[in-house]
């Protein structure tokens, strides 16, 4: 077995895992709580990620782990797990599904593997920048060649507003076939199999974007930040079917 299909494995175990941790609290009763940036957390995210967390240091003791509810393990090493166990917290407190865990593996700095996992949905999605496989089955983005055939998603346009130049935004989606606000990291799984060809998040942390660029580069995909450049670098992203993505960014910056 190779290393990567071993770390592969390992990574449906860590989305199983989690999945039944977050299934057991949704749509139920919990408490939410607010973090210090007014984001809400809830037992869910904390008790996922506290269970990957305690596989991984015991699986791979050398390996780092960066996570969003509970922070840095060994920063100074060369493989890193980095988690976001309900990317869409706000979605899952308010029970719809557009919500996921995130599990990235990097390498030396660079995303080899990524995970979306829909635990309510049974959706697991996985890529290695080569190949993005859905539940066993490979599948791919679609090439979309015109953005008047083009869908385009976003997490939440008031954040397109605080954060990027809004009217240059509006101007995308007047130019798009449907826009809609189907985000968080469900949008990016929409990119990646086919039903969506445009997704755009204008503020990104860590954990919430590294998992995504083996996801949609395996599926041949084009990932970028909001200007166009190299993913891992800054804090926001951009996901495209890929011939159509030099041309939203064009409009998007110009």
């Amino acid at each position: 077995m190779s290393e990567l299909t071993n770390f592969k494995l390992f990574a449906k175990h860590l989305a199983e895992l989690s999945g039944n941790v977050i299934a057991s609290y949704f749509r139920s009763s919990i408490q939410i709580d607010s973090k210090s940036d007014n984001s809400p957390v809830t037992i869910a995210d904390k008790k996922a990620e506290e269970l990957m967390r305690q596989e991984i240091m015991l699986e791979f003791p050398d390996h780092g782990i960066v996570g969003e509810e509970f922070g840095n393990y060994k920063d100074s090493v060369d493989y890193q797990w980095i988690l976001d166990p309900i990317d869409g917290t706000k979605s899952f407190i308010c029970g719809t599904v557009t919500f996921g865990t995130l599990i990235a593996l990097v390498k030396n700095g660079e995303p080899i593997l990524g995970v979306i996992n829909q635990p309510i949905l049974n959706e697991f999605l996985i890529g290695d920048n080569s190949k993005t496989e859905l539940n066993g089955h490979e599948v791919k983005a679609r090439n979309c060649n015109s953005l008047s055939e083009a869908v385009l998603l976003t997490t939440d346009h008031l954040h397109i507003k605080k954060y990027q130049d809004v009217n240059k935004f509006d101007r995308l989606t007047e130019k798009v076939k449907l826009y809609r606000n189907w985000g968080d990291c469900y949008g990016y799984y929409l990119v990646a199999t086919g039903f969506a060809d445009i997704m755009v998040d204008p503020i990104m942390n860590l954990w919430d974007k590294m998992a995504l660029i083996p996801v949609i580069k395996g599926a041949g995909g084009t990932i970028s930040n909001y200007q166009g450049d190299d993913p891992t670098k800054g804090t926001s992203i951009i996901a495209t079917g890929g011939s159509i993505h030099n041309e939203v960014i064009k409009i998007l910056n110009t």
